[in-house]
């Protein structure tokens, strides 16, 4: 293994002389921000490439996930997952809102829907679920349980970007899906997110509240927030869109690589997870009790080589401080949650990454 270090992921950028010509643009306009040209023209051929019919454009997913909330004037307690990245339950706790913790599928790490259907109470408004590693929840069921209790649906798909079931892009799913533009997600531009909504009435109103509330030059309708994405992001996007592609393909390679290297490596177990669609975002083993070494000491064996893996998601947000005291969080509630996450770990995969060096790292993992 060579000295340079190998992350989980790296983003996947455009060539530099795609890029010059657009910034050529945005200098000649002097429109920067604010829904200039390149936002309208992103935002429109994400809609035809995701398959979706409304999109709002955002600086990133967590004001995304804050602004849905208050799209859907969602209040009391929300139901969750403890199993992912801190910003989903953060969205809940900016907009006064207190999280429900509920358990996972330890087979598909997403929130149980059995789970929430016993965690509802009459203060319960929402559903805030999350397509783990783009694998898509159990939306037809979790549908059927908040039609049950009259309840709210928003998806966090910060992992899902492109994935499709067996009716459609996965983000058509729920009230409101919230899609990550982050520099470490399969499709980025530096930093972003977006809102899918179902009608347009919904859209208008999240690109009011994305914009401070402004109706018009001289009137504010809702008390919005600064969510706009700028120019020189909706630019990279549309650049990036000529590129996912490939950019799946390559990924596919690497996953493909994973199953097959590792499929028989005691002690390591591997997924592959039922979609039509998959993007490839994340390569997830986890470390069993009969592999030799601990979960740990596998992410260290990694790192002293230069292979920086994730232990995602580890410690689970309800061990956080702002939510361990919430009597959801005791651990008596999230079992599978607790072990999946003291046994997961997330290896590289980026489409610059040779199968050379994917290759290594398997060896590595199997002659531990």
């Amino acid at each position: 293994m060579s000295n340079s270090k190998i992350y989980v992921t790296q983003p996947y950028l455009p060539p530099l002389e795609e890029l010059i010509p657009a910034l050529e643009k945005i200098w000649e306009s002097k429109i920067i921000t604010n829904g200039g040209p390149f936002h309208e023209q992103f935002e429109k051929e994400l809609a035809s490439y995701l398959g979706v019919q409304y999109v709002s454009l955002f600086t990133n997913c967590t004001i995304g996930l804050i602004t849905a909330l208050q799209a859907l004037r969602v209040t009391g307690e929300v139901i969750t997952t403890p199993y992912s990245f801190v910003a989903t339950a953060h969205s809940l706790l900016w907009n006064g809102i207190k999280p429900i913790f509920v358990d996972i599928d330890p087979q598909t790490f997403n929130i149980d829907p059995e789970k929430i259907q016993a965690a509802i109470t009459p203060k319960t408004t929402a559903i805030l679920a999350v397509h783990c590693y783009g694998n898509p929840c159990n939306v037809e069921r979790i549908q059927e349980i908040a039609d049950m209790y009259n309840l709210r649906v928003i998806y966090d798909a910060a992992h899902a970007f492109g994935v499709k079931c067996h009716c459609g892009s996965i983000l058509n799913h729920g009230d409101l899906s919230v899609l990550s533009f982050h520099a470490t997600k399969v499709f980025n531009t530096f930093e972003g997110g977006a809102i899918i909504s179902p009608n347009e009435k919904t859209k208008k109103r999240i690109d009011h509240l994305k914009n401070f509330g402004f109706f018009n030059e001289t009137s504010v309708v809702s008390p919005g927030i600064n969510g706009k994405m700028s120019e020189f992001n909706a630019a990279l996007g549309c650049l990036q869109l000529k590129h996912i592609s490939k950019v799946l393909d390559i990924r596919k390679k690497i996953y493909d690589f994973y199953q097959v290297k590792l499929a028989k490596v005691r002690g390591i177990k591997t997924y592959s997870f039922a979609q039509e669609n998959p993007n490839y975002g994340y390569y997830v083993i986890t470390v069993e009790g009969n592999y030799p070494l601990s979960r740990d000491d596998l992410f260290e064996r990694l790192k002293s080589k230069g292979i920086i893996s994730r232990r995602y998601f580890y410690p689970l947000i309800s061990e956080f401080p702002m939510y361990r005291g919430l009597e959801s969080s005791n651990s008596i509630n999230l079992p599978h949650a607790i072990d999946v996450a003291s046994k997961v770990l997330c290896l590289p995969i980026y489409p610059e990454l040779s199968l050379e060096k994917v290759k290594e790292i398997c060896e590595l993992i199997e002659n531990h």
